[in-house]
Parts: structure tokens; sequence; C-alpha cells
């Protein structure tokens, strides 16, 4: 925990040099968040972030998730989370990245609760793993579809808007239908922005969906069709 403790530290102190109090508080603002931010832009969290891990930060992949873990269970201002989000995707660790880290990314799903901190995580972690592992976890994602938690559906639902021509289209559509009836907003946008995304490569597959599904909500179904003729 020595070398966890250090990697925050020298974070925290980074970022809050780097924080813009009107920023932050507008931020907040936007953001509807409780946790407070520093006010840095994201490409300066990013390139903060790039500069505390520069050096392997951590040995192993056990030492590697304890320290995602504990930056983003500690964190105090909502930077100090998207920086434990970069350091989950750090390409050093790309063999560690299989689906036995799911759990790991359903906590921050689950913890995060709100779309700046899910979208990345259900794009750029879970996304690849869905690429390269389609039946473990397109098992996975079936089921979160289904969950009660909306952030878990909604990361389901979008986990593959990066996918292009390589979407799972079944898999797709069993995310999707089961948050047809949802009122929230986030899951209603959130199938819109996965059919648009994928009728960029395939617009008569999207076009069809959007017909055989009455059901959609008027967002969704605009969002879908947004750059189909």
């Amino acid at each position: 925990m020595g070398r966890e403790r250090v990697l925050a530290g020298e974070l925290r102190t980074r970022l809050a040099a780097a924080g813009d109090p009107e920023r932050a508080a507008a931020q907040q603002r936007y953001m509807k968040s409780a946790m407070p931010f520093h006010g840095v832009r994201m490409a300066e969290v990013r390139r903060i972030a790039r500069a505390v891990f520069a050096e392997p930060p951590v040995p192993s992949r056990d030492a590697w998730v304890e320290t995602v873990l504990a930056l983003w269970r500690t964190a105090r201002f909502r930077e100090e989370r998207y920086a434990a989000i970069e350091l989950s995707g750090d390409r050093r660790f790309r063999p560690f990245r299989r689906p036995d880290l799911l759990p790991v990314y359903e906590e921050l799903v689950v913890t995060g609760a709100w779309w700046d901190l899910v979208e990345p995580v259900a794009t750029g972690r879970i996304g690849p793993l869905v690429l390269a592992y389609p039946r473990q976890v397109g098992k996975a994602m079936r089921a979160w579809a289904r969950s009660d938690d909306p952030w878990k559906r909604r990361a389901a639902i979008i986990c593959q808007v990066t996918a292009r021509a390589r979407t799972d289209v079944k898999l797709l559509t069993a995310c999707i239908e089961p948050s047809l009836g949802e009122r929230d907003f986030f899951l209603r946008k959130g199938i819109g922005w996965a059919l648009r995304q994928y009728a960029r490569s395939d617009p008569d597959w999207v076009r069809a969906f959007v017909e055989a599904h009455p059901d959609l909500s008027a967002l969704s179904r605009r969002e879908a069709l947004r750059h189909v003729a």
C-alpha cells in the first residue's frame, strides 16, 4: 500500500496545483456532482496522470488493480477518479486486461453512477473486452442489461459504440431490448447513441431495427436515425 499512497499523494498535489476555482465551481454545477472538482481540464488531467504514472507504477496485475481501486475509492476530487480511469487503461498493463477485470469495472460503473465516469469505462475498457472475449464478456453484458442498476444497463448498451463494423448486433439487440420501456434519460439517450454509431457502418440494419421496435422512445429513435438518409 505504500506505493499507492505515494502515487495518490503526488497525483493530488499536482491536480490541486493545476486547479482553477472558478472552473471547478462551474464544472461541479454542470455535472451536478456532490464530489468537488479542482477545475482541471481533461487534457491536463491526462497529462498529469501520464507524468505521475510515467515510471512503471506497480509491479504486478494485482498491485495495478489495487492501485486503481485505491485511487478511485479514496478520491476527494472528481479529477482523481478521472485519473484512476486513465491508469486502468495504461497500455503497459494491456496483457492484464482480461474478463477477470469485469468486477473492477463493475465497481467503477456502479459507484461512479454518472455519465462522465461510466462512459469511459464502458466504451474504453469494457468495449475492447467484448471484441477480444465475445462469448464470456457478451454473456456478462447480457446480464448487466437486465440489472436493476441503470448505469450497468447503460454500460451494456453503449459498450460497443467504437466497434463499428465489428459490432455484435445480436448482443446490441439483447442489451437494448430490456430497456426499451424505461423512461430514464440516460438509458434512452444511450440506446440512441449506440444505434447512431452503428448506423455509420450499417444504416440499413439500424433503420430496420427502428422500424421493428415501435416502442423505442422518441429520443432514442431521433438519435438512432440522425445520420440515416
